[in-house]
C-alpha cells in the first residue's frame, strides 16, 4: 500500500476553506499553478473532484463537505503536536515524581526539598525509594524519574548525570566515648571496634586500603547496609562508625565526630536520569530543586 502524502492535508484544508485556487495559492505562498498540481493530487489520491467549476466560482462536492471539518481537527491536531510545549505553570501541575535515592539523602534533604515543591507547586507529590544497588533498570524502564548517588563505572553510559555536591568521611562515636578525650591517631582508631556499612560480604573499601598503608587493620564487630543502622548501633555502644559527613548530619546529632586520621578519598554525590527526560519541562524544574536545595544545605552546614 502506497503510504500518503500527510502534506497534502494541509493543501485540501485550506483549499476546502478557501474555496477557491487563487486564494488558496496565495495563502500557502504557491503559485496558481503549483495550486492546481496539488489539487490534481488530491482529485487522484481522494477519488474525488473535491471542488468542482459553477459558473466562475468553485464549489465543494459531498465528499468535500464531508472531509473538511476532519481535515480541518486533523492539521489542528497535527499542529498542536508539532508545537512547542506550552510553558509550565508550576501551580497548575499535578504530578508524582518517584525519586530513588542514596542512603541518608531523605534524612537530611528530603523535607527541605518537600518544602521548596510544595511552596512551587502544590499539586506534586514525592515517591522516596531506597537505593539498594546501581541497576539503573528502573530509570529505563521510567518507574524511577531520578536517583541520587555516586557515579560509579559500572553506571550506564546512556544515563545523564549532574553533580550535586562533594561528601567525606568521618568517625562517629557515642557521647562520652573515651575516643572524644584526647589526640585521634590512626593507631588509636584501628584498635576500635568498627562498624562496617556494606552490601556485600567481605568488602573492603577506602578505610581498610588507607589503613593498610599504614600496616593497621581495624576490627569488624558488624556489618549494616546503610548509615542509618550504623550510627543507631554506635550510639549504645563503644563502636566506632565511618560515614560520609554530609549524608550523615542529621542523623549523629548528639553523638561525637571527629576527622578520620588517615587519608580516604572523597565521594561525589551525584543526580541521575534517563536521557528522554531531558527537554521534559515538570522534570527540569525538578532537577533544578533538587540541585539548590542540596547547594542551600552543603553551604549551610
Amino acid at each position: 500500500m502506497t503510504k500518503p502524502d500527510l502534506n497534502l492535508l494541509m493543501t485540501l484544508n485550506v483549499l476546502l476553506a478557501e474555496g477557491s485556487v487563487a486564494r488558496a495559492a496565495h495563502r500557502l505562498g504557491l503559485s496558481p499553478s503549483a495550486m492546481s498540481r496539488a489539487l490534481a493530487r488530491l482529485r487522484q489520491t481522494t477519488g474525488d473532484p473535491l471542488l468542482v467549476r459553477a459558473g466562475r466560482s468553485l464549489v465543494p462536492t459531498p465528499r468535500a463537505l464531508e472531509l473538511r471539518e476532519q481535515v480541518s481537527q486533523l492539521v489542528q491536531d497535527a499542529t498542536s503536536v508539532l508545537r512547542p510545549a506550552e510553558k509550565l505553570n508550576l501551580a497548575q501541575l499535578d504530578r508524582v515524581f518517584t525519586l530513588r535515592t542514596s542512603d541518608g539523602f531523605v534524612e537530611n534533604f528530603g523535607a527541605a526539598l518537600l518544602k521548596r515543591i510544595h511552596q512551587e507547586a502544590p499539586g506534586v507529590q514525592l515517591r522516596f525509594m531506597q537505593k539498594l544497588n546501581k541497576d539503573s533498570t528502573l530509570l529505563r524502564d521510567g518507574v524511577v524519574d531520578l536517583e541520587t548517588g555516586v557515579v560509579g563505572i559500572s553506571a550506564s553510559p546512556e544515563l545523564r548525570s549532574r553533580a550535586l555536591f562533594s561528601d567525606h568521611f568521618i568517625g562517629v562515636v557515642r557521647a562520652g566515648h573515651h575516643l572524644s578525650d584526647g589526640e585521634i591517631t590512626a593507631d588509636r582508631y584501628a584498635a576500635q571496634g568498627h562498624i562496617m556499612i556494606s552490601r556485600r560480604q567481605g568488602h573492603k573499601g577506602g578505610v581498610d586500603n588507607a589503613l593498610q598503608l599504614l600496616a593497621l587493620t581495624r576490627k569488624v564487630v558488624a556489618s549494616v547496609d546503610g548509615i542509618s543502622a550504623a550510627l543507631a548501633l554506635a550510639k549504645d555502644s563503644d563502636w566506632v562508625a565511618t560515614v560520609p559527613e554530609r549524608h550523615s548530619l542529621n542523623l549523629r546529632r548528639g553523638m561525637y565526630s571527629f576527622p578520620l586520621p588517615i587519608t580516604v578519598p572523597n565521594i561525589t554525590v551525584s543526580m541521575l536520569w534517563h536521557p528522554r527526560m531531558d527537554a521534559d519541562q515538570a522534570h527540569r524544574w525538578l532537577r533544578q530543586c533538587v540541585l539548590e536545595v542540596c547547594d542551600k544545605n552543603v553551604q549551610g552546614s
